[in-house]
């Protein structure tokens, strides 16, 4: 299918690629064949190998290391966003993390450690790169910032425990900077797909299980293909979303209006 050049001039980051298979990687490849110029984020050097011949693979794509728990990292990846595109319109968060023994067991025992894990990498760190990028996008007028999120947020999954939490608290916090950022145009929004089998997905326990109950209960009866996430992610970066805010967007085959 050919793309449409929804993007054309454009520039975006994406945070989170971890490997060929992140929900980060799917969308950063769209968004360049949808016209974008593109920079990439990886959290330290171990997974060097596996995204620098990623970016390699799509002309003119950008890579840079960015620790999102470190705010010396936040500074200079957007200060090389600056420099290297001098606009930033597209913010793409595809960061989340906890413990792996708080994604098995009881919700109960989660601990205090785990628990502020899993808020800060995968909530917080939507604040303070939301933060970084309202100077850049200001400056041409506006932008487009979303978040991968996940049905778990609203709805009790097994073994998804603290995690569920912590996506709660990033969908309260993309309504609180989409009212924040709208005066300087920027929107901000949520894309929850159903459940993909990514590296941080396996960490879940029994996830296999969950993506079978996954296929039987939604109406398309099937998993969630990534590229629909990444053909969605392009929509909502492009003008055609301009008034779009506040929102999460579901790509999971209707399984969230499911009862019973």
């Amino acid at each position: 299918m050919e793309i449409p050049k929804l993007l054309e001039g454009k520039t975006a980051v994406v945070l989170g690629v971890a490997n060929k298979r992140s929900i980060a990687w799917a969308v950063a490849r769209r968004f360049t064949e949808a016209g974008a110029r593109v920079l990439i984020t990886y959290q330290d050097d171990r997974l060097l190998d596996k995204v620098l011949p990623l970016a390699e693979s799509v002309e003119g794509c950008l890579t840079c290391r960015c620790d999102l728990t470190d705010e010396a990292d936040i500074a200079a990846a957007f200060e090389k966003v600056e420099k290297e595109f001098g606009r930033l319109d597209i913010l793409t968060h595809s960061v989340a993390y906890a413990l792996r023994q708080d994604l098995e067991g009881k919700f109960s025992e989660t601990s205090a450690e785990g628990f502020g894990v899993a808020q800060n990498v995968s909530a917080y760190t939507l604040i303070s790169s939301a933060r970084a990028a309202k100077p850049i996008m200001e400056k041409n007028g506006g932008g487009s910032i979303m978040a991968m999120t996940y049905h778990g947020s609203e709805r009790v999954i097994p073994n998804y425990n603290v995690m569920g939490v912590a996506k709660a608290s990033l969908e309260a916090s993309i309504r609180y900077l989409a009212a924040e950022f709208g005066d300087a145009n920027i929107r901000v929004n949520g894309l929850s797909p159903g459940p993909i089998s990514t590296l941080a997905a396996r960490g879940i326990s029994n996830f296999t299980t969950l993506l079978k109950e996954f296929a039987k209960r939604n109406a398309f009866h099937r998993t969630t293909d990534v590229e629909e996430v990444a053909d969605t992610a392009v929509f909502m970066g492009s003008d055609l979303s301009r008034g779009i805010t506040g929102e999460v967007l579901y790509i999971d085959g209707g399984y969230h209006i499911m009862g019973g």
